[in-house]
C-alpha cells in the first residue's frame, strides 16, 4: 500500500527583511505535504521529525537578499527557514542513521524534514540524563562555539581578565562559566537588569553591567577592568568593540564570534581604534564553529560531567509551536530572550 501524504506545517519567510524583523515578515503554512516513508530512490538521505529548533542570532543575515558579509545561502521568500535543531529519525537511507535515532544539526523550520546531507548531523548518544533541548544550545552548536572560541582561539590562562559581551545568550553564558572554571576574572555585559542579575547569581560572573545604562562604554570598561582586558569574547561588534580595543592589555586576544548589534543595520558601523591592534600586539581572530566540528567528542567528554555535577548550568527560554516561531525569532533580535531561545515542536502533530 502506498504511503499517504501528511500535512507538514512550516514557518516560511514572506519577503526579504531590512532593519529589525517583524513577526509579519514570516508566516505559518500547512499547505505542504510529505510522505513519512522514504522511497527506494531516496539514496543517502534521512527523514526526521523535528523536536526542537534553535532561534539563533545568525539567522537574521539570512533573511536579507545577498548579504555581502555572509557565506551562507540566504533564505528564499516562500520557503521554510532553516537552522540548527534536534530531531528524531523516522526513516533512513543512510548507513550511519537508523529509525529512532536522535540527532542534532541543520534542519528546516517545519514539522518534518528530509535531510539530504546527513553527514553534517550529529547523533545524540546522551539524552536520558540531560534534556534533548540542550542539543540546541549547551550541548550543540552554541556550546561547541563557546568551547572552541574560548579554549582554542583565545588560549586562556588562570588569572587572566576576561570580558564577554551579549553574555546572557547561549554562547556568552558558557564562555563566562568556562573562564571561571579555570580561574579567570570575568565580567559580562547584557541588555537588562534581569540579565545582569542572572550573570552574577546563576552563572558566577564576577561582575556584569547593563550596556544600555552606560553612556560611556570606555569609562564603564575602565571601571570594571582597571588593569585592562586579556581576553574579549566578541558577540556584539560596533561601539562595544571600539571601546574594548582601547582597554585591551598587551598581547590580548579577541575571539570574534558574532556581531549581533550589526545584523539589523543596512550599513555596518565602522571602528576607529584599530591602531590598538598594533600598539598592544593584540591578536584578533574570527572563527566559525564548523572548523571545530572534529573536536565535538572531546567537547562532550569535557562538558557532560560538568553539567551532571552542577558545575556548569544553562538557562533556556522555551516556547511551543511553529505558530510562535516568528515571535521567538523576533525576541532574539530585540534582545528580549533570557538564555537560549528554543522553539519546541514536541506537541505539534
Amino acid at each position: 500500500m502506498a504511503e499517504k501524504d501528511v500535512r507538514n506545517k512550516q514557518l516560511l519567510l514572506r519577503h526579504y527583511v531590512s532593519g529589525f524583523p517583524k513577526e509579519s515578515d514570516m508566516f505559518v503554512s500547512s499547505d505542504s505535504t510529505i510522505k513519512l516513508k522514504l522511497g527506494d530512490e531516496s539514496k543517502g538521505v534521512v527523514l526526521v521529525k523535528n523536536l526542537f529548533l534553535a532561534a539563533d542570532p545568525h539567522l537574521r543575515p539570512l533573511m536579507q537578499k545577498d548579504d555581502k558579509f555572509s557565506v551562507s545561502q540566504s533564505f528564499t521568500p516562500g520557503s521554510p527557514l532553516y537552522g540548527f535543531g534536534v530531531a528524531k529519525v523516522l526513516d533512513s537511507k543512510h548507513q550511519d542513521f537508523q529509525e529512532g535515532d536522535y540527532v542534532w544539526g541543520v534542519t528546516g523550520w517545519e514539522e518534518y524534514s528530509i535531510i539530504s546531507s546527513p553527514e553534517n548531523l550529529f547523533k545524540i548518544h546522551h539524552h536520558t540524563d540531560v534534556p534533548l533541548s540542550y542539543y540546541t544550545g549547551i550541548l550543540g552548536m552554541p556550546g561547541l562555539t563557546a568551547y572552541s572560541g574560548f579554549f582554542e582561539v583565545c588560549g586562556p590562562k588562570k588569572g587572566e581578565y576576561v570580558f564577554v559581551s551579549a553574555a546572557a545568550g547561549a554562547v556568552g553564558q558558557l564562555v563566562g562559566q568556562f573562564a571561571k572554571l579555570i580561574g579567570c576574572y570575568v565580567v559580562g555585559s547584557a541588555g537588562s537588569k534581569d540579565k545582569v542579575d542572572l550573570l552574577k547569581s546563576k552563572f558566577g560572573f564576577d561582575e556584569a553591567f547593563n550596556y544600555k545604562e552606560e553612556h560611556d562604554l570606555d569609562a564603564a570598561l575602565k571601571r570594571y577592568f582597571p588593569q585592562g582586558i586579556d581576553i574579549y569574547f566578541e558577540l556584539v561588534g560596533g561601539k562595544m568593540l571600539d571601546a574594548v580595543l582601547m582597554n585591551m592589555r598587551v598581547h590580548g586576544r579577541i575571539a570574534v564570534c558574532g556581531m549581533i548589534s550589526q545584523y539589523t543595520k543596512e550599513e555596518h558601523e565602522g571602528i576607529k581604534n584599530t591602531a590598538c591592534l598594533i600598539y598592544k600586539r593584540i591578536r584578533m581572530q574570527g572563527f566559525n564553529v564548523v572548523d571545530y566540528y572534529p573536536l565535538y567528542p572531546k567537547f562532550l567528554e569535557f562538558l557532560l560531567p560538568q553539567i551532571r555535577n552542577g558545575e556548569i548550568s544553562c538557562v533556556e527560554d522555551i516556547v511551543g509551536g511553529l505558530e510562535n516561531g516568528a515571535a521567538a525569532l523576533v525576541r532574539v533580535f530585540n534582545g528580549h530572550n533570557i538564555g537560549k531561545q528554543v522553539l519546541s515542536l514536541m506537541n505539534d502533530e
